[in-house]
C-alpha cells in the first residue's frame, strides 16, 4: 500500500521554539509513527515544493493526564520531525505569518 504525503505529515508544530528555528529554514511537524526520514523528506518536498537537506526525528512520549477524581489516563505517543531545508530552497509560506 502506497502512503500519501498527507498521511505522513500530520500537522505543523507551532511553538515559540519552533518559530525561532524558521529563520534558519528549519520546520517542525508531527508525523506518522511508522514514517522514516526518507519518507518524511519526500512528503515535505511534495507538499510544499521545497528541497530538504536534513531530517531529524524524535519519538515523543504521551503525557499522563487526569480528569478530576478519575484514575489518570494517558495521551498517545507521537513522532516529531525537524526538517532542515537547503540554503537555496524557498521557504514554506505556511509559517510566514506566524512569527
Amino acid at each position: 500500500m502506497a502512503t500519501k504525503a498527507y498521511d505522513i505529515i500530520k500537522r505543523p508544530i507551532i511553538t515559540e521554539q519552533s518559530m525561532e528555528q524558521t529563520e534558519m529554514k528549519r520546520y517542525t511537524f508531527e508525523v506518522a509513527k511508522t514514517a522514516n526520514k526518507i519518507e518524511i523528506a519526500k512528503a515535505v518536498e511534495e507538499i510544499f515544493g521545497v528541497k530538504v537537506a536534513k531530517v531529524n526525528t524524535l519519538n515523543m512520549q504521551g503525557k499522563m493526564k487526569r480528569m478530576g477524581a478519575r484514575p489518570a489516563g494517558r495521551r498517545a505517543n507521537w513522532k516529531k520531525a525537524m526538517v532542515t531545508l537547503t540554503a537555496d530552497s524557498k521557504t514554506i509560506e505556511f509559517f510566514e505569518g506566524m512569527v
